[in-house]
Formats: structure tokens, sequence, C-alpha cells
């Protein structure tokens, strides 16, 4: 390319990383610095939130775990969490809806799946599935931790695609009065569906599902509102510790297979 025709560029590229700064900087945080820092310490950013927490958090106090978890995300690493903000959100229908049962697609680090256990109701019990069995391991560990056993707090490994089909025999799940969707975005719509063609929704049931905007999940915002079966909330936030990149939770309520 020649010197002229970089130069007429110059003011596009310009404009671009002003605009999208934030994106940038997630950019950078999230796979540059991540997996540099991955390399050289040969563990995950999990693991390394984790021995953190070891260090700086009381066990069987999850409160104060969520707190050092999310100073961390701030102050150390951008752990790409859920985050405070969301996470009233969710506790504050957790609260509300006093569920019997909540399913969690997608643990991840176990951030919100404390967020849900801490404002269970007595008696009351998660399930929580996670894909990756190294991340799980992770999960399973701060779950530990924070004081919470496998009859409040189950961990299932596995895909959600394989899983859902197996709650009602193989872990005794009949319904779900809450669902977090917390995983991939573009697998909402089909594990949405999946959920209903096994006839684990109740009318009246929360589905919640996190990062519809960033990265966005528009196919499954779009069956929601158009199927007929769900009303729909769409809770405006912003990325932890990235504000201005704009994302939200859609709150849905089933009202039957009707």
């Amino acid at each position: 390319m020649s010197p002229a025709i970089a130069l007429a560029f110059l003011p596009l590229v310009v404009t671009l990383l002003v605009r999208y700064r934030h994106h940038f900087r997630l950019l950078v945080h999230t796979v540059l610095l991540r997996s540099l820092r991955d390399y050289l310490s040969g563990l995950r950013i999990e693991e390394r939130a984790f021995s953190y927490v070891l260090t700086h958090a009381l066990p069987g106090d999850p409160t104060q775990i969520l707190t050092t978890l999310d100073h961390w995300s701030s102050h150390c690493e951008y752990l790409s969490h859920m985050g405070p903000v969301k996470g009233q959100i969710l506790i504050r229908l957790v609260e509300e809806k006093t569920p019997a049962c909540v399913l969690e697609l997608g643990t991840y680090c176990g951030y919100s799946t404390l967020l849900i256990a801490r404002a269970l109701p007595p008696g009351s019990r998660l399930l929580t599935v996670e894909r990756d069995p190294r991340t799980a391991v992770v999960a399973e560990k701060l779950i530990r931790l924070a004081g919470f056993d496998e009859r409040t707090v189950e961990l299932i490994v596995g895909s959600s695609e394989e899983v859902i089909p197996r709650l009602r025999t193989q872990y005794q799940l009949s319904r779900a009065d809450l669902v977090l969707l917390a995983h991939r975005p573009r697998c909402y719509l089909r594990d949405l569906q999946l959920l209903e063609a096994h006839a684990l929704l109740p009318a009246g049931a929360t589905v919640l599902a996190d990062h519809v905007l960033f990265p966005g999940a528009p196919r499954f915002l779009q069956y929601a509102k158009s199927c007929g079966r769900y009303r729909c909330r769409l809770h405006h936030t912003g990325l932890p510790d990235f504000p201005a990149i704009k994302d939200g939770i859609a709150q849905l309520t089933y009202a039957g297979p009707g």
C-alpha cells in the first residue's frame, strides 16, 4: 500500500479507534493480556482469581468472596463475570420469586452461582451447568469454599444441549422456577426451546438471559417477543468495569405452552 493511500485511510482509523476505544480496551484485556498471563503463569484467569480469593477472603463468607472477585476484576485482571450491577438484578428476582429450584446454564467461575445461592430461601436447590471441566473445577472449589454443599448447589459438568434432556431423569429436576442463561448467547434460543420441549418450565417461571445486547442474542430476543409464550422486559446495563459498553439482561416470564 502506498503512503498516499495509507494517509487517506488514517482519519477513518483514528475515528474508529476513538469511537470504539472501550471495545478496544476490552479486547486488549480479554484476549491479549489474558493470553500473555495464561502463558506466563501456566494458569487460567479463573485459577488465578481463585488463588487471590484464597488469600483475601474468609471461607464460609459468600459476600466477602463476591466482593473479593469484584476487586480482582477491577484492580487486577478483568474477569468477564456478571458483576455487582447485574448481580443486584439477579438477587432481587431470586428474593422476589423465592424459587424452589433454580437452573443456571454457564457456571463459569461461580460468581453468579454464589449470588443465587446466597439469596435462595431455605430448602431450595440450585443446579448449575458448566461445559468446561477445568473451569468447573475452579467453580466447584469456590462454591464449597463459600459454604454451600451439594444439597443446595449441585454442579453438573457437560454441555447444556446434552444435560437439559437428562435433568428430569438423572438429576430429579421436574421444574425450574428460575433459569439463568449465562453461557453462550448463540445457544440461548436452542436451550430455551429444549427447556420448553422437556416441560421444565412451569407457568410463571422466570428466565433471565445475560449478554443479550453485547455480544448479543438477537434470535433469542426475537423468538421470546414473537412466540406469544413470554412477557419480556429488558434491563439495560453496562459491562462490569466497562460501563460505556452497553449490555442488557432479558427477563422473560413464561405464560405456558398454550
